[in-house]
């Protein structure tokens, strides 16, 4: 049997890159779409959708979400199910970790936080998405209580750092780039493996077990293909 990872589309990136970096061949990943950020109230629901789909076929299954705005109701859900999360407000949190995002926003809570998905997004999400090509008046409504933009970088491509430092510029914002890399999404990731693999050890060997398609945490084939059409990028 498998451990099934339930993770937000924003996400696939980054773990497609962790699975294959460590050799979790047992490891499979199914994401939800990223644009249930705009409906946080939905997202409760949808994991324990995936859940009840995936019980019969998996050993282990752990949620790769933060809260991500579900006022502690998606957490109420994962423990009437009995599954664990990545600990964490949001994104921001792991990828920084809990100490340093929160020394980031005691020292500026008008922080804008810019990860490597919505770096890549900004133009369609924030700038089409906001409608500030259209009415680039209300950039002072959007953004007004705003002092820095930080870009939390995890794997930054050449030239990430010059294309964050412009979306900063074009804010009016100081910036800032710290070098996360996956924070403790890597290292949580690798204690649910860790986990799976000992119970997995524990049981006695089960012949006839259904073999799980590998390639489902694929983000270019698999369940996790990136779904990265709308997030929410506000702390």
């Amino acid at each position: 049997m498998r451990l099934l990872i339930i993770a937000c589309g924003a996400l696939a990136h980054e773990i497609t890159a962790l699975r294959r970096a460590n050799g979790w061949d047992r490891l499979d990943v199914s994401c939800l779409p990223a644009d249930l950020h705009n409906r946080p109230e939905k997202i409760p629901a949808a994991v324990r959708a995936l859940i009840h789909a995936s019980r019969g076929r998996y050993q282990s299954i752990f949620v790769a979400y933060g809260d991500c705005g579900t006022g502690g109701l998606l957490d109420k859900v994962l423990r009437e199910e009995g599954v664990e999360r990545i600990p964490g407000a949001h994104c921001y949190e792991f990828f920084a970790t809990s100490p340093k995002f929160s020394a980031l926003a005691e020292a500026e809570p008008g922080t804008f936080y810019l990860t490597d998905f919505l770096l890549r997004h900004f133009d369609r999400l924030v700038i089409r998405g906001l409608g500030l090509d259209r009415h680039p008046e209300l950039h002072s409504i959007y953004f007004g209580n705003y002092r820095k933009l930080v870009y939390l970088a995890q794997a930054p491509k050449p030239g990430s750092e010059e294309q964050a430092r412009a979306i900063a510029a074009q804010m009016g914002l100081k910036f800032e780039i710290r070098q996360t890399g996956y924070g403790s999404l890597g290292t949580t990731l690798a204690d649910a493996v860790t986990r799976a693999a000992d119970a997995r050890r524990s049981e006695a060997p089960r012949s006839g077990s259904p073999r799980s398609n590998s390639a489902r945490g694929d983000a270019e084939t698999g369940d996790c293909a990136p779904r990265e059409e709308v997030v929410a990028w506000g702390r």
